[in-house]
């Protein structure tokens, strides 16, 4: 069986279409320079070289997620996400849009600007969040956090028995979310499961579940894997975050031949190709061009 379809804005992505997800940042401390797109003028231009690049879907938000960045108030994070929102609609009215936020006061002051995703990258520590995106008819991301607070950085963090329990927290705990927002009358087909590496995890945890992707995908729900650049990349190789895009591929390509569905990413064409690459492989998707020729069928046959 392969990877659960996701369905959002009239697109449906699945093994053969996985899914860009392009992030911007509304923010001046983005732990990677190349995605703080506090201005406004600036944030808009990188939409439109995104969609250019191939994005299809894109990720906003206002708040830095370590402990490190500035502090931002609800109405703060609604201040800078509502210009761009209103914006990249009007530029761009078919991309799928996304909001990266934890509170469900925010989705309610922004869901009339036409958004289709709520990224809750906090493992629903708002308990509301889940019924306010189905009742505003909005596609949610469950995620895996360990049980840590919003903006709290992971030390000395253990899922027994190590090397592998952290595979079944993830699960256990992805599971259980994917019901809860189901309950709360989000589609099946708009729910998407974050194993959210580096969120609650140490580096070795989170190349564990890497490799273990399918057991998230086994889930039944489509799968996001939000690989790019991070700290589990940059301790891996030992590489500063400008430094990382090799190895975030690397590990986009093993979790797309897994079966993960939408990828977040600061690189959207690399990620694109890499996509595409990976998924033609699979025999999922035919190549664009066949000036070798396509096999010759016999007859009969």
């Amino acid at each position: 069986m392969g990877p659960a379809p996701l369905t959002l804005r009239g697109c449906t992505f699945d093994a053969a279409r996985p899914a860009v997800m392009a992030i911007i940042n509304r923010t001046r401390d983005s732990f990677y320079a190349g995605a703080r797109h506090a201005d406004l003028d600036d944030a808009l231009a990188r939409l439109d070289q995104a969609v250019e690049e191939g994005a299809d879907i894109v990720d906003v938000g206002a708040v830095r997620a370590g402990q490190e960045g500035e502090h931002v108030s609800a109405e703060m994070e609604v201040e800078r996400l509502t210009p761009f929102l209103t914006e990249a609609r009007r530029r761009h009215p078919d991309v799928v849009l996304s909001v990266d936020t934890w509170r469900s006061e925010v989705v309610r002051a922004i869901e009339p600007l036409d958004i289709d995703v709520v990224n809750d990258t906090w493992a629903a520590h708002d308990p509301d969040l889940a019924t306010v995106a189905a009742s505003a008819g909005l596609g949610l991301v469950c995620s895996h956090t360990g049980g840590l607070a919003p903006r709290t950085d992971p030390v000395g963090v253990s899922y027994p028995p190590e090397p592998d329990g952290v595979v079944r927290d993830v699960v256990r705990r992805l599971g259980r979310a994917a019901e809860e927002a189901l309950s709360a009358g989000v589609p099946r087909e708009r729910i998407l499961l974050d194993p959210t590496l580096d969120f609650g995890k140490t580096t070795r945890h989170s190349l564990t579940l890497v490799r273990h992707t399918d057991a998230v995908v086994a889930l039944g729900f489509p799968v996001l894997q939000a690989i790019s650049r991070k700290d589990f990349v940059g301790e891996t190789l030992d590489l500063p975050a400008d430094e990382r895009l090799a190895g975030s591929l690397a590990a986009t390509a093993v979790s797309a031949w897994l079966g993960a569905t939408v990828f977040r990413t600061h690189d959207v064409r690399a990620t694109r190709q890499t996509l595409d690459m990976v998924a033609s492989i699979r025999g999922d998707r035919p190549p664009l061009v066949t000036l070798r020729g396509e096999p010759v069928q016999e007859e009969g046959a």
